[in-house]
């Protein structure tokens, strides 16, 4: 698919999805986020940049790790999704963070902002039509010895909710995310980042239950708040009745009482600048 596509696909499908993606799976992807941080390990006083940063479920944490000395820096591909971080952030009286709308693979460094000490990306390179340039995007924003910490889902046989994906795509094609669980699968994201120039590399794989209380939770999660939104929209009332019927059939080997206890893999990725890289130039283009 075309790149320039995909990321419109994007950003209107997650624009649509801001409204209850918090509320929908901040419980869920929670033990994957607080090891991602735990890794990335944000430090006072550190600048940190977070690429697809959503409602914020990282930047925040890391604004508080950092303190009123450092500054954390949120960009995402969707104007409403910034829109909810901001407003997080200044509800929460975190000052030193602030939020664009900007694509990952189209960030760029300006040498006068001073460069990032930490890079972080939670559960977005996979949404992303070219992954690698936003992890080379992500190199180039970091001072030579900087971090770059990723979170991707695993592999697609140990996510139990993975069938979403081609339930959607018989009614309509969704065209999002063709290649989801790629990065997640094997060694290719250490590969990926060791290609964006990253060395000492640490991998950890996190399996989890991803709990939703009952029927209309789990499909508001899938349906309304995650990748498939965009697509979902163009449902009428009985085709959106009929394709929830079928995503809760797929997760029938999970039910647990009135809810689901859905099994789900992540894959965290910490990796290091080499000291002699330097930052090249330019400026946080627009999308």
């Amino acid at each position: 698919m075309d790149a320039r596509l995909q990321q419109r696909i994007q950003r209107y499908g997650w624009d649509r999805a801001a409204p209850v993606y918090q509320q929908a799976w901040q419980d869920q992807l929670a033990p994957a986020q607080r090891l991602l941080l735990e890794m990335a390990a944000p430090a006072r006083g550190e600048a940190v940049l977070d690429v697809a940063c959503g409602t914020g479920l990282v930047s925040l944490p890391a604004a508080q790790a950092v303190g009123p000395l450092g500054r954390v820096l949120g960009c995402d591909i969707s104007g409403a999704m910034v829109e909810a971080a901001a407003e997080a952030a200044t509800a929460a009286g975190l000052t030193q963070a602030e939020f664009r709308r900007v694509a990952g693979e189209a960030l760029a460094f300006a040498p006068a902002e001073g460069g990032f000490d930490l890079a972080l990306c939670s559960l977005g390179l996979m949404y992303m039509a070219e992954p690698e340039a936003a992890l080379a995007a992500m190199a180039r924003a970091l001072k030579p010895g900087g971090r770059c910490a990723v979170l991707v889902w695993g592999e697609q046989r140990n996510c139990g909710w993975a069938e979403l994906f081609p339930i959607v795509d018989r009614r309509v094609a969704s065209e999002v995310c063709p290649l989801f669980f790629r990065l997640g699968s094997g060694d290719a994201l250490q590969c990926s980042l060791e290609d964006a120039g990253f060395n000492r590399i640490a991998i950890r794989r996190l399996t989890c239950s991803l709990h939703f209380s009952d029927d209309r939770e789990a499909v508001m999660a899938a349906f309304d708040g995650g990748a498939v939104a965009l697509a979902v929209a163009r449902f009428d009332q009985d085709t959106y009745a009929a394709t929830a019927t079928e995503y809760l059939e797929s997760l029938a080997p999970w039910r647990n009482g009135e809810g689901y206890d859905v099994p789900g893999e992540f894959v965290v990725a910490v990796g290091t600048k080499p000291s002699n890289q330097t930052i090249e130039g330019g400026d946080y283009g627009q999308r």
